[in-house]
């Protein structure tokens, strides 16, 4: 089986969240299960040169407001993957990331930039650009390879069956119903019924209606983008699709999260020897100014800081928590309000506080691997990856049930045989701070405690098992039985 994952980020090269991670990883455990794998990238500059023994597929010229196109073939070397590159200078070779220029504004040619990234999938999809491969199966990820999708069923004979994974709904590549004409489809893909939404255009549309098969990466997450809730005003569209949308939780890359083996933490270690992790909590109290304290609670968070990851609840019981002698570890960027908040609580609060804005890879390790709690208390979450990591390095996770969330962390309170973290319900600072009580009394039972992270460190959550159900899907779709 061959298949063509076609997106915009790829750990370790180019990242802004959970995506990158998951393509750094899920065609990896494809290729480990025995399909063919390429994947389709833009042409950014560090892809360009992370490409090993490349060659041109083939000249496109100008399109899409690109003066070149050429699609490169060669062997990402993080990855060892086979790998398509779109090389468009004029399009890709900016500084900034994927999305945003140095300011933090979005690059005003997105729509042109990522339709060409679905157009070149759509036509490697439909063997016109490779003689020599061509995919059964197209996989888009998110809004900025969506229109692979619509591509393809713009053609009249499509060999390859596609599939589009829903990372997060809240964004959606929307741009001027004005821009359409950019793209090159029919005008009956400006219809309600396709792309347009609300009078404008969507690339989330895209995926989700012209794709054969849609995923999200959780189960719960999948039935809660079909409600008002979490739909986004696309719940209608999701629910449309009935049976052909699932969720496929994510896993985690064992060569890259490892206490046993990680490079980037203070000292290694496993469930069976955990001597290591107190050695790497005072590592962290040491690196971010912190009072070194083994017996202080020390509440990490390492994430967007934006309302969607529940930053202000935490701001809200903050006081309360310091009162308590909690200490909390902080690394991530976005709302300005928010960060300026914390860095004033930081500031005040020295010994007990700490932040790091921007993102650090190599820090994020070191975080996960020196805190006693993993806060995650998300307002809605696709699936999350924090928690997985916390939990593989036990960190005792601490959540909202609330998507991919309330899938991976099983509750303290219920049954005790079970339990790997701690879960609130309602998304206000109370419910948050309750459940932070929860934490701080098993935290003071050291044998309760210890035999909570280690039940965390035993959970397989392994890519292997995403592997083997999107080759199911996969499967199912080239034999007629899920044309959606």
């Amino acid at each position: 089986m061959r298949v063509l994952h076609v997106a915009a980020e790829l750990f370790p090269l180019v990242k802004t969240g959970g995506l990158a991670d998951v393509l750094g990883a899920l065609p990896q455990a494809l290729v480990g299960a025995g399909a063919e794998v390429r994947l389709l990238l833009p042409g950014y500059p560090a892809v360009l040169q992370a490409l090993q023994d490349s060659r041109v597929v083939c000249d496109l010229g100008a399109m899409f407001g690109a003066a070149t196109v050429t699609l490169r073939l060669g062997r990402l070397a993080p990855t060892g993957v086979d790998s398509y590159v779109v090389d468009a200078p004029l399009l890709f070779a900016r500084q900034g990331n994927p999305y945003l220029d140095s300011g933090g504004a979005e690059w005003p040619d997105n729509l042109q930039r990522f339709a060409l990234l679905g157009w070149v999938g759509a036509h490697l999809g439909s063997a016109e650009l490779d003689a020599a491969w061509s995919p059964h199966i197209v996989h888009a990820h998110d809004w900025h390879a969506a229109l692979a999708c619509a591509y393809l069923a713009a053609q009249v004979a499509t060999p390859a069956r596609s599939v589009f994974t829903v990372h997060n709904l809240a964004y959606q590549g929307l741009f001027d119903a004005r821009d359409f004409a950019l793209l090159g489809l029919p005008a009956r893909f400006m219809d309600s019924s396709a792309l347009e939404f609300h009078g404008q255009l969507s690339c989330m549309k895209a995926g989700l209606v012209f794709a054969h098969r849609v995923t999200t990466v959780s189960p719960s997450y999948a039935k809660e983008i079909a409600t008002a809730a979490f739909g986004c005003g696309l719940e209608g569209v999701v629910r449309s699709r009935g049976s052909a949308v699932a969720g496929i939780l994510n896993g985690v890359d064992p060569a890259v999260w490892n206490p046993a083996t990680d490079p980037a933490i203070a000292q290694t270690y496993s469930a069976g020897t955990m001597r290591g992790k107190a050695q790497c909590k005072v590592a962290l109290q040491k690196a971010l100014g912190l009072r070194v304290d083994g017996a202080a609670p020390l509440l990490a968070v390492v994430s967007r800081l934006t309302s969607q990851k529940g930053l202000d609840l935490i701001l809200a019981v903050l006081p309360t928590l310091l009162a308590q002698g909690v200490q909390l570890a902080v690394q991530g960027s976005g709302d300005r309000d928010l960060e300026n908040a914390l860095a004033t609580v930081a500031a005040a609060h020295p010994a007990q506080v700490a932040l790091r804005l921007g993102y650090d890879e190599a820090f994020a390790h070191a975080m996960v691997a020196g805190a006693d709690v993993m806060l995650v208390p998300s307002r809605f979450e696709p699936c999350g990856l924090t928690q997985l990591y916390a939990l593989r390095y036990g960190t005792v996770p601490l959540v909202r049930r609330v998507g991919g969330l309330a899938d991976t962390v099983v509750a303290v309170g219920g049954p005790a045989a079970a339990a790997t973290g701690f879960v609130f319900e309602a998304a206000t600072g109370v419910a948050l701070a309750q459940a932070v009580a929860q934490a701080l009394a098993v935290y003071k039972t050291p044998a309760a405690w210890q035999a909570l992270r280690r039940r965390g460190m035993q959970q397989d959550f392994s890519w292997s098992k995403a592997a083997a159900q999107y080759l199911a899907l996969y499967q199912d779709l080239l034999t007629g039985n899920g044309a959606g």
